[in-house]
């Protein structure tokens, strides 16, 4: 679903924020705009906002690139997991949660059961021009960036297909998109 800038008012930004029940679970690929877009909504909608990759790096005191040069995926994974099942039940408002972690089926069951999950797609261009620009992306590093992000592109859309609410983001205001966003929770309610 590509978005217009829904234009909404305050009021019914509070309405709709009251309505929510649940944390909203944002998941799609590296670079999607997961995190900058979660800040936005989740001051729009006076809820708070944490990023699970920081919640990992606090856990293990080291960066997500550490943790998978040191440990792997499989265990960056089922790290991953547990952060995000102790910040659902913590209740926590906006979650960005890392480009893979709804792949994982267990991650993906409780964020299905317990959070408004929300699939952020974004074109392979655009997601390459913003991922490049600092190299902090463990999964950019083996190759190309553009294919590389088109073939996980492909792997993960049958997972990340499976989110309650699908928006598109554009290459716009962080702001347009968290508005669609809440235009969407408030349809999906």
């Amino acid at each position: 679903m590509t978005h217009a800038a829904e234009k909404l008012s305050d009021a019914e930004i509070a309405r709709i924020a009251h309505r929510i029940d649940r944390p909203v679970a944002l998941v799609g690929l590296m670079g999607v705009g997961k995190s900058t877009v979660g800040r936005k909504l989740a001051a729009l909608l006076g809820k708070d906002f944490v990023d699970a990759d920081e919640e990992i790096e606090a856990a293990a005191q080291m960066s997500v690139s550490d943790i998978f040069d040191r440990f792997g995926e499989p265990y960056f994974r089922d790290g991953e997991r547990r952060v995000i099942a102790r910040l659902i039940e913590d209740r926590r408002g906006v979650i960005a949660t890392g480009g893979g972690a709804f792949v994982n089926g267990e991650t993906r069951a409780l964020l299905l059961d317990q959070a408004a999950v929300v699939w952020i797609d974004c074109d392979i261009d655009t997601l390459v021009e913003r991922t490049t620009r600092r190299d902090v992306r463990p999964l950019l590093r083996e190759g190309d960036p553009h294919e590389i992000l088109s073939r996980l592109h492909r792997e993960r859309e049958p997972f990340y297909s499976q989110a309650h609410i699908r928006i598109t983001g554009e290459n716009g205001p962080h702001v347009d998109t968290a508005m669609a966003i809440i235009g969407a929770l408030d349809r999906w309610l």
